[in-house]
């Protein structure tokens, strides 16, 4: 008799051990995620979880912190205090090598967010032969990507065109008034900013069309959403939950524009919510994930490293750099 009741006692307790053993996962993770958003485009997908978070219609708790730093960001993820963060690209691939593989993209959240902008009729690349082109970011994505659709189109930057690189996007704000015939090259929501101001001048070029039609293994993605391991090897269904409730509000600021549009204003993103309104449908807002995240991007990060390795911190990320769903 003492031997069958032992033998039950021992069966209960692997039993239970099993039990705890298959809801450990779910029972031990996070119901709280420390949401890092770079001001900007990049951020703009994140604004309706932000919002419904902040009225509690979340699955999981969103503790976000917003910043226009890169710096800021690199530290946070780098140390651990951000679980998520909303970063450019070649950032993202940047972080995985600067801190040997300890973080991951989980989805693409931003495409093009640069436009040609001119006061002339522009119909083709070929036909900025002889221009003069503003922009920013020289040494940096902007310059790269200028010069890929460029030469991709039989010109050279340096002796076909007269390019001219301003400090920072409010400089591009007064071109015209010195130059009416230049072409300007704009980030969001700076273009937007520009043809405000400028009723005579359109967008004549997206460059975001301009890079498909020249290339089939890659596209412009210039935002994504990347995670820390540790987070991610811990808390996997809260990643999942995550990805679900993210998408969900990329999916609201494609469709609801005024309600986002007024929460850029709000939380920061974009300084005002009449030049959100006009500039979010050219802003580039998606949500790609899995295989077509990866052959996306890393042709991305391939042709930018083909530019200068260091824009993506020196080398292409592994295989393991791209989160897969388990």
């Amino acid at each position: 008799m003492k031997k069958i009741i032992c033998l039950l006692l021992t069966l209960f307790i692997v039993l239970t051990l099993t039990a705890c053993s298959k809801g450990g996962t779910s029972k031990s993770e996070t119901k709280t995620v420390n949401l890092f958003v770079l001001s900007g485009p990049t951020g703009i997908g994140s604004l309706n979880l932000w919002d419904k978070a902040d009225k509690g219609q979340t699955e999981l708790k969103y503790n976000v912190t917003l910043t226009a730093s890169n710096d800021e960001i690199i530290a946070a993820v780098s140390n651990g205090k951000a679980d998520i963060a909303a970063v450019a690209t070649n950032l993202a691939s940047t972080l995985f090598n600067k801190t040997n593989g300890k973080i991951s993209v989980l989805a693409v959240n931003t495409a093009s967010v640069l436009s040609l902008l001119s006061k002339q009729d522009i119909k083709s690349v070929s036909e900025l032969k002889g221009k003069a082109l503003y922009t920013i970011g020289q040494g940096a994505n902007p310059e790269y990507i200028l010069n890929y659709v460029l030469k991709s189109n039989g010109l050279d930057p340096k002796s076909d065109l007269d390019i001219n690189f301003l400090g920072d996007g409010s400089e591009l704000l007064t071109v015209w008034s010195k130059n009416p015939d230049a072409v300007i090259m704009a980030p969001q929501p700076v273009a937007t900013s520009l043809l405000l101001s400028n009723p005579e001048a359109k967008k004549v070029l997206d460059m975001g069309n301009e890079w498909k039609k020249i290339s089939n293994d890659s596209a412009l993605v210039m935002g994504c959403i990347i995670a820390n391991n540790n987070f991610i090897k811990n808390n996997p269904n809260a990643v999942k939950t995550f990805l679900k409730e993210y998408e969900d509000s990329v999916n609201a600021a494609k469709s609801d524009i005024d309600t986002t549009a007024l929460l850029c204003e709000q939380k920061g993103i974009i300084p005002k919510a009449a030049v959100a309104k006009k500039s979010i449908p050219e802003c580039g807002i998606t949500f790609i994930s899995g295989k077509e995240m990866k052959k996306d991007l890393s042709g991305y990060l391939k042709v930018m490293y083909e530019q200068n390795p260091k824009s993506v911190g020196g080398k292409l990320p592994s295989a393991d750099f791209y989160y897969e769903k388990k």
